[in-house]
C-alpha cells in the first residue's frame, strides 16, 4: 500500500472516524525522458531567479501571488499553515445526496479511506448506511494545504473519497451541443437500442489492455535489441459516408448478434471484425491464383504455337525475290 496522505477524522453527526487517506490510483505507463536526439545526454532543468541570475534551491522556494505591474506577494509555508481551514483535520458530512445525483464529471482524484484505531465499528457503519440508502456523503476536505469539496461513497469493502471539482472549475458544454433543428426518427431510436442491447453485457475491465504502452515496449525492446523497427498496421478504417443511417443501423446490429452468437465478447468483437475483414481478401485471392497461374501458362502454349507460324513466311522472303529477278 501506499504512503499514508493525510490522518484526521470523519465527522458523521456525534460520531466522529478516524481515517487515514491512501492514493486509489497509479499510472503504469511507459516512462519516457527528453534527452538531446545527437548524443542521447539527458535534458536537465535548473531552478533559477530571474533577477539575480543565481540558482535556487527547493527549500528556498515560496508561493508568490502575481498582483500584476511588476509587484509579487510572498507567502510562506507559516502564512499557508496559518489558513483558517477547519476541513485540514477534520472532514464534516455536509449533506447526504442520492447517488445518481452524482455527476462523474465533478470527479478530480479518488482515494481510499481506511479505519484508524477504534474507528472500524462506526466506518463499517457509515459504509453500510450509505450503501443501503443508495446515497453519497458531500464533505469538505482540505489535502496539500487546499480545500476541495469531495463525496464519500462505498466501494465494495471500503469507503472511497473523491475529491470533486469546484462548480466554477467545469466548463459549460451548451454551445458544443447539436442544433435544435436535428432530429432522429423513433424507428432510427429504436434500432440503436436493438444495438446497444446486443453489446450489453457486464464490465470486465480484466479484457481490456493498454495497446499504446504495449507497442510502444515492443518499440523500445527492439531499439535495444539492435533490431530494425518496422511499422506496424494500425488497422486503421477511414470512416465511411453513412449514406442511410437505418441501413448501417441494422447491419451493426445483425453483425453484432452473430458475433454475440458465435460467442465473442465485447472487447474482443470490433478485432474480430477487423480480421474477418483481412482475411476475407487474402481467400479470394488465393483462390484467383490458381486460375490465373493456368490462364498465364495457356496464353504461353499459344504465343509458342503461333511464333513459329508467322516466321515462315519471312524465310521464303529470298526465294521470292530470286525468282522475281529470273523473271525479269
Amino acid at each position: 500500500m501506499a504512503q499514508t496522505i493525510w490522518k484526521g477524522a470523519i465527522s458523521f453527526g456525534l460520531v466522529s472516524i478516524p481515517v487515514r487517506v491512501f492514493s486509489a490510483t497509479e499510472e503504469h505507463g511507459v516512462s519516457l525522458r527528453q534527452v538531446h536526439a545527437a548524443d542521447g545526454g539527458r535534458i536537465r532543468y535548473k531552478r533559477f531567479c530571474e533577477l539575480d541570475g543565481e540558482e535556487v534551491a527547493y527549500s528556498d522556494i515560496a508561493k508568490g501571488y502575481d498582483l500584476g505591474g511588476g509587484e509579487m506577494v510572498v507567502l510562506t509555508d507559516e502564512d499557508m499553515d496559518s489558513l483558517p481551514l477547519p476541513s485540514t483535520k477534520a472532514v464534516e458530512v455536509l449533506q447526504f445526496i442520492p447517488a445518481d445525483q452524482y455527476d462523474p464529471i465533478a470527479t478530480a482524484k479518488s482515494y481510499y479511506l481506511q479505519a484508524d484505531h477504534l474507528g472500524e465499528k462506526p466506518y463499517v457503519l457509515l459504509r453500510d448506511a450509505l450503501r443501503s440508502t443508495d446515497k453519497v456523503a458531500i464533505v469538505k476536505v482540505a489535502l496539500r494545504s487546499r480545500e476541495s469539496l469531495a463525496a464519500i461513497r462505498p466501494y465494495g469493502d471500503v469507503l472511497l473519497l473523491q475529491l470533486m471539482l469546484w462548480p466554477e472549475e467545469i466548463r459549460d458544454a451548451g454551445k458544443l451541443a447539436p442544433g435544435e433543428d436535428v432530429s432522429v426518427k423513433d424507428a432510427e431510436v429504436k434500432m440503436a437500442e436493438a444495438y446497444i442491447d446486443t453489446l450489453t453485457a457486464d464490465y470486465d475491465p480484466s479484457q481490456y489492455a493498454d495497446e499504446y504502452a504495449a507497442a510502444l515496449r515492443a518499440v523500445v525492446d527492439a531499439k535495444v535489441a539492435g533490431r530494425e523497427v518496422v511499422a506496424v498496421d494500425t488497422d486503421a478504417e477511414p470512416a465511411a459516408e453513412v449514406v442511410d443511417l437505418m441501413e448501417a443501423l441494422r447491419q451493426s446490429v445483425a453483425r453484432a448478434k452473430e458475433r454475440r452468437a458465435a460467442g465473442d465478447s465485447p472487447a474482443t468483437e470490433k478485432s474480430a471484425e477487423k480480421s474477418a475483414e483481412k482475411k476475407a481478401p487474402a481467400k479470394k485471392a488465393a483462390k484467383k491464383a490458381p486460375a490465373a497461374k493456368k490462364a498465364t501458362e495457356k496464353a504461353a502454349e499459344q504465343a509458342a504455337e503461333k511464333a513459329p507460324a508467322k516466321k515462315a513466311p519471312a524465310k521464303k522472303a529470298p526465294a521470292k525475290k530470286a525468282a522475281a529477278r529470273k523473271s525479269a
